[in-house]
């Protein structure tokens, strides 16, 4: 890390917190760095075999993997302060539109908007959190963390009251945490110029956002069997 660009003294004390945290929280969930914390929710793999089935099922993916690609690309460019960071924001705070249209469909208009309007506040609330560690505020640190935290809850307990048969509120509250411990930590090793660690949380990032992206399809289509054969 740049000394010249992060005083030293007081991004390592936030960082210090900020990891401390992280490793609290992934203790409790009994994951390890890098693991995604899923729970049941792999048993919710789509076993897609319509047409319709494999449309949604793939889209959703393509959506999620959106979510973590630019919110990665955010990351990178938050840290190296490069110049793409308002478009590259952009772009991200667009794919959580394109998440809440993508169940409008099946739950309606105010819903859908109701999901972008928290994923926004996700995103939101990310970057609030990088800008407390990169300014070495440890006390921001907790604020914009615990805020954090309850979005990811919020976001949980929504779709569990959409369809709370297919999504329980303990497997939507644990996928979301997993969702929230992985990002966290990505961006911790990217502030820290922890690169190998970096790439290393991408990958598991990567496996959970698939099993979280099936897990919603599949609890779709189970809900409305009818609208998929």
């Amino acid at each position: 890390m740049n000394s010249t660009r992060y005083p030293g003294r007081r991004i390592a004390v936030a960082l210090t917190g900020l990891i401390a945290l992280t490793g609290i929280a992934l203790v409790i969930s009994g994951t390890r760095p890098g693991e995604a914390a899923t729970g049941p929710m792999h048993h919710h793999a789509v076993a897609a075999q319509t047409s319709k089935q494999l449309v949604l099922h793939d889209g959703m993916r393509k959506l999620w993997e959106d979510h973590i690609t630019w919110t990665r690309l955010a990351i990178i460019s938050f840290a190296g302060d490069l110049p793409d960071l308002p478009a590259t924001e952009a772009r991200l705070l667009r794919n959580q539109v394109d998440i809440g249209n993508a169940i409008k469909p099946f739950y309606g208009n105010a819903a859908g908007n109701q999901l972008t309007r928290l994923l926004k506040e996700h995103i939101t609330g990310a970057v609030a959190l990088l800008q407390a560690a990169k300014g070495g505020d440890a006390a921001q640190v907790d604020t914009a963390k615990a805020a954090w935290y309850r979005n990811g809850n919020e976001i949980a307990d929504f779709l569990s009251h959409a369809n709370a048969a297919n999504w329980p509120r303990s497997t939507m509250r644990s996928m979301m945490k997993g969702h929230l411990d992985q990002t966290l930590q990505e961006g911790v090793d990217r502030l820290q110029g922890d690169y190998a660690a970096d790439i290393r949380d991408y990958d598991a990032i990567h496996h959970h956002i698939l099993a979280m992206a099936d897990a919603l399809s599949s609890g779709i289509i189970k809900q409305f069997p009818r609208r998929f054969r």
